[in-house]
């Protein structure tokens, strides 16, 4: 087994990968106890070799590797890539393209919704893998032979697993639509983390814009503090913390020692003086000036029972052309087609709109039925039409 923990050698390993058309590529990290993922191993493979980079290693300079990352003429192949590129992204500022992520092209090849590395393993090759080493502890040096083993398992059979889905896509005609999800995927967007967008990842329990205003100010604040000082966003505050200060806006911390979501003597510590001023930053906003607050909609029955066609039909429609249902629509687009004209969705553009969205179209507009022929949903001319 290959192990890299020099910089010399890994500049060595990382001129032969990037000389072959692809690398499978994976990682293994710790973010329990802090903001930014602390990378532990590096896993990466061409068609000819495998190997294990180190990253904790003393001295070692992993900008050969980085450098690899951005190399346009090699595709980086992933499972599940976000989480990998978003380390990349976090140490450097740059997003590995181009990229091939394995878990969406399975969804694209008709193998089901987000399935995971092993079972698609399984259905593509036949082996079972050992995940037992999956939630050990990666910072811990030395690392087993048995983790090793699982970490390198990570990349080799996902050499495999790219080569037949890219077969698949290459034959069905359908690299457009993977690279479609691949372009959101490798967007610098995707992993910026900025404080004044956190309010974003939260769930709007306020009761008006007053209340929102307080909340933008305080997941702000508590973003800066998590990242400078790299601790989860929970060690700060928790979520439900929050809400509770953002819907109840106390200006003084001894309004704060009344909020039972707060630790006794809390409202007493700098911490406290610090969320007061953020408050006092939220009362200050205008709220003419912000979002407005989407409350969950209440459905009529006709919409409802649109809503439950168009599921029916999206099955079908996926199950059909082999492609994950996901990928076409969730249930938000699912819902707008119920009650908005002709919404702004991507399940109404491109290919969606062939392989779904007419069809959706002309249901709602009383055009076709749905039926079922042989035990397949189709679907058929409506009475009268």
């Amino acid at each position: 087994m290959q192990i890299i923990t020099s910089s010399q050698d890994l500049t060595s390993a990382c001129q032969r990968l990037s000389t072959h058309e692809f690398v499978s590529v994976d990682t293994e990290f710790m973010r329990e106890q802090t903001f930014w993922p602390q990378l532990c191993l590096i896993q990466i493979a061409s068609p000819e070799e495998a190997m294990i980079i180190d990253p904790m290693a003393q001295g070692l300079d992993l900008q050969p590797f980085w450098s690899l990352m951005a190399d346009e003429q090699v595709v980086k192949v992933f499972h599940a890539a976000r989480q990998d590129i978003e380390i990349v992204f976090a140490k450097t500022g740059l997003v590995p393209h181009p990229v091939f992520d394995t878990q969406v092209a399975a969804m694209v090849c008709g193998f089901g919704e987000s399935i995971s590395y092993v079972n698609l393993v399984k259905k593509v090759t036949g082996t079972d893998l050992d995940k037992s080493s999956r939630f050990t502890d990666w910072s811990r040096r030395p690392l087993s032979e048995k983790q090793l083993s699982y970490a390198l398992a990570d990349v080799t059979h996902l050499r495999d697993v790219y080569q037949h889905l890219k077969s698949e896509i290459d034959g069905a005609q359908r690299s457009a639509w993977l690279n479609e999800e691949m372009g959101v995927l490798t967007d610098p967007k995707t992993y910026k983390q900025h404080p004044e967008e956190a309010w974003q990842r939260l769930k709007l329990r306020v009761k008006n814009r007053k209340s929102l205003a307080v909340l933008m100010e305080l997941a702000a604040w508590r973003e800066r503090l998590a990242q400078s000082q790299d601790v989860p966003r929970s060690r700060v505050l928790r979520d439900e913390a929050l809400y509770d200060i953002a819907n109840q806006a106390p200006t003084s911390p001894e309004q704060m020692s009344e909020l039972r979501t707060l630790s006794e003597g809390f409202s007493r510590s700098a911490r406290a003086r610090e969320i007061v001023e953020a408050v006092k930053r939220g009362l200050a906003r205008d709220p003419k000036a912000l979002p407005p607050i989407h409350r969950p909609q209440q459905l009529t029955a006709e919409a409802t029972a649109l809503m439950e066609l168009l599921r029916v039909l999206l099955k079908a429609s996926a199950a059909r052309h082999r492609v994950a249902p996901r990928l076409i629509a969730g249930s938000d687009d699912l819902e707008r087609i119920a009650i908005e004209a002709e919404p702004d969705i991507p399940a109404l553009k491109g290919w969606r709109r062939k392989l779904f969205g007419e069809d959706a179209l002309r249901l709602k507009r009383g055009e076709i039925a749905l039926t079922l022929d042989r035990g397949e949903v189709v679907t058929i001319p409506a009475p009268g039409k």
